[in-house]
């Protein structure tokens, strides 16, 4: 089985306490047996997909694995179509060169729900929204290349995980997925890749 879990800010990606401040999945998923496929910073927000089936697991998230994420990032500054060619091409981090990615300014985006806490504003500073799609995953690793084209980021939204989005799964909520469908999703995006 594959869960799609749309996960709010502060919320870290396991289901035991670290003891700390953060919310763990055991206040939001009552299905047994199930672990993430991947991770998602506790102060980062949308798709964590969680599984029960080790192959599933490798496949998404896997050393080998492909399957891309998308990333809708809240940036200070006006992010410009310089900086998300940047991005795209990839970007030199402290633990070496970022591999190619999906980069575009998304004058389209809105806040798609408001984030509790907010964000911290600045009045004479404004804010942007980028759209970033990588098939790499490194620790933080998008807001170490945001900030690599000076555009910190404010708020990090993963929407999308290879053919599973968000769309309709409101925050703290999930839907489940077979596994066959699961596996059937994965093919299909392949063969259209």
């Amino acid at each position: 089985m594959l869960v799609l879990f749309n996960k709010p800010y502060g919320v870290l990606s396991q289901f035991t306490s670290d003891g700390g401040k953060w919310r763990t999945l055991a206040d939001y998923i009552d299905i047994p047996d199930v672990y993430a496929a991947g991770r998602l910073d506790a102060d980062s927000e949308g798709l964590l997909l969680l599984t029960d089936n080790g192959n599933l697991q490798a496949a998404i998230a896997g050393d080998r694995s492909t399957v891309t994420k998308t990333y809708w990032v809240q940036v200070e500054g006006v992010a410009t179509d310089d900086q998300a060619k940047q991005l795209a091409r990839g970007v030199m981090l402290n633990d070496g060169p970022t591999g190619p990615a999906t980069c575009r300014v998304a004058q389209d985006l809105s806040e798609p729900w408001p984030r509790v806490p907010p964000i911290r504003v600045r009045k004479l500073v404004p804010d942007s929204w980028i759209e970033v799609t990588i098939s790499e995953g490194r620790n933080r690793q998008v807001r170490r290349m945001t900030a690599a084209v000076g555009l910190p980021t404010l708020r990090l939204i993963r929407v999308a995980i290879g053919p599973w989005h968000i769309d309709g799964i409101a925050q703290g909520s999930y839907q489940r997925v077979s596994d066959t469908d699961a596996f059937n999703a994965l093919r299909n995006r392949a063969a259209f890749a």
